[in-house]
């Protein structure tokens, strides 16, 4: 099995060393927690699932690093799982920018020494590969801790777009429909649609406002219960298969934790619809759900066009779409993405970005099993003071 970024369904087709890499995962990420505990003492009060943070997805992307025949060239090719992890180090914990570099050296000496010692031979390109996507690795990392540091947040102003537009015109039609009818069980299934239009747009407004205030350097109040986010996954299949047939793939397995349930649920149909609108048309959009080390990845995969590297940040800022989605008639008012970032966050974790013409485009909610762990975590808006 690989947490790659990508959703790689056959990890058997990489390289031995790749997959050997992959099979030794376990006992890597056990030595590093020992060994950055013991040197990294802003490390040692972390629980372990915000410890390990998204490295596990960005160690699988290394492993098919190393095969030559995947199309990837760096454990951070087209991927924002550095960064997100950089980022996640400033918000959550009382990381500086030395303890980030330290945790990283760590890591790339434990991966060379249980290669080492399990008799794991690797060439020239195999360890540049490794070495490459650790330096890599470390500089997004510290350039989104920095971010964060410099109290970035964007200057935004709400504005009434398509999206809003349409189930108000939905709804005002209804209503002077249901003034020129006599007939009640007319009225009645008019009223109905009326109805569904309003909710809709109370949605809306509602997820706006969250991420407004999420901007404004507020959490999202979530209402945490124990749920199996796969019922949450089904829903959404069956919803959007409603709207755009049957082209949903769901794989996942039971995987229970304490998350806001309407939120994420939110956020998942948002990352679906933003798949429909820009994956190619016809293909099949995938959503994975993995529990890896007390942490749940949850997953949405489309083919198509990738995301540059330019714009691969902007598209998660209030109001910034990815110049594609401008330049094209795909209607979005630049709020479901952000809105997606501030349900993670809010949650303790991350959302990540995987993106590339041979893999298609992922993003991967990475969050804690326990949406508890950081009740009063720092968003992306308002970092943790020192």
């Amino acid at each position: 099995m690989t947490f790659a970024s990508d959703q790689n369904k056959a990890p058997s087709a990489l390289s031995a060393n790749a997959q050997r890499m992959l099979e030794l995962r376990d006992k890597v990420f056990r030595i590093w927690l020992e060994r950055v505990r013991e040197s990294v003492a802003e490390a040692r009060n972390v629980e372990s699932p915000i410890l390990i943070d998204t490295l596990p997805v960005f160690y699988d992307n290394i492993a098919e690093s190393l095969s030559p025949d995947y199309p990837r060239t760096s454990g951070v090719d087209g991927t924002t799982v550095a960064a997100e992890h950089g980022g996640e180090r400033a918000r959550i914990t009382a990381y500086n920018q030395a303890a980030l570099i330290e945790e990283y050296q760590i890591f790339r000496a434990t991966i060379f020494d249980v290669l080492h010692r399990e008799n794991v031979l690797l060439d020239f390109n195999e360890t540049h590969a490794i070495n490459s996507s650790i330096d890599s690795g470390i500089q997004e990392a510290v350039e989104a801790f920095s971010l964060v540091h410099s109290g970035f947040r964007e200057r935004f102003a709400a504005a009434l777009t398509h999206d809003l537009r349409g189930p108000l015109a939905a709804t005002m039609t209804a209503l002077e429909l249901i003034m020129l009818l006599d007939d009640p069980v007319r009225i009645k299934t008019v009223a109905a649609k009326a109805l569904s239009s309003t909710a809709r747009m109370a949605g809306m407004v509602d997820e706006l406002l969250h991420t407004m205030k999420f901007h404004s350097g507020e959490k999202i109040e979530l209402e945490l219960a124990r749920f199996d986010i796969c019922e949450v996954v089904r829903e959404v299949q069956a919803d959007s298969a409603l709207g755009w047939g049957q082209r949903f793939e769901v794989d996942a397995r039971t995987v229970t934790g304490y998350w806001d349930r309407a939120a994420l649920k939110r956020a998942l149909e948002n990352l679906v619809s933003n798949a429909v609108k820009y994956g190619s048309e016809g293909t099949p959009v995938t959503i994975k759900v993995d529990e890896v080390y007390g942490r749940l990845l949850l997953s949405v995969h489309n083919e198509g066009a990738p995301i540059p590297p330019d714009q691969q940040e902007c598209i998660f800022q209030m109001y910034r779409r990815a110049e594609s989605a401008i330049s094209s008639d795909r209607q979005g008012w630049g709020i479901g993405l952000p809105y997606v970032r501030a349900v993670a966050e809010s949650h303790g974790g991350s959302i990540g970005l995987d993106t590339s013409q041979e893999r298609g485009t992922t993003f991967v909610i990475d969050i804690p099993m326990d949406g508890s762990l950081y009740p009063n975590a720092p968003t992306l808006s308002q970092p943790a003071s020192r």
